[in-house]
C-alpha cells in the first residue's frame, strides 16, 4: 500500500466524520465554524509540519521509501505528510462544535 492511498483513506474518513458531526451539531443548534480561525489553524499547522518534518528527515530520524510515496516533496518532506494536519483541521473543529452543541442540549 502506498502512503498516498493510506492518506486518501485517512482524509476521506476525516471528511465523512466531520460532515456527520457538523450535521448533528447544526441540528442541535451548534454555532457555525469560523472559516477564518480554521484557515489560520491550517496555515500554522502546515508551516509547523513543513519545518519539523524537514528537520527530522534531514537529521536522519526517519526516511521514506521512494517506491511508496508520490514523489512530490516540500523540501525533504513528502506531500503525504501534510495529510495528517489537514485531517486534524477538518475533524477537530467539527468534534468541538458537536461536543459544544451536545453540552448545550444537556443543560
Amino acid at each position: 500500500m502506498t502512503y498516498l492511498l493510506l492518506c486518501a483513506i485517512f482524509l476521506g474518513t476525516a471528511l465523512a466524520a466531520a460532515g456527520l458531526l457538523r450535521r448533528a451539531a447544526r441540528r442541535r443548534g451548534g454555532a457555525p465554524l469560523s472559516l477564518r480561525a480554521t484557515a489560520l489553524a491550517a496555515i500554522v499547522l502546515m508551516l509547523l509540519t513543513a519545518v519539523f518534518d524537514n528537520v527530522m528527515i534531514a537529521a536522519g530520524l526517519f526516511a521514506y521509501d521512494d517506491a511508496h510515496i508520490s514523489g512530490i516533496r516540500i523540501g525533504a518532506a513528502p506531500i503525504e505528510d501534510f495529510t495528517y494536519p489537514l485531517a486534524a483541521v477538518i475533524l477537530l473543529p467539527a468534534i468541538w462544535s458537536w461536543r459544544e452543541s451536545r453540552a448545550k442540549e444537556m443543560t
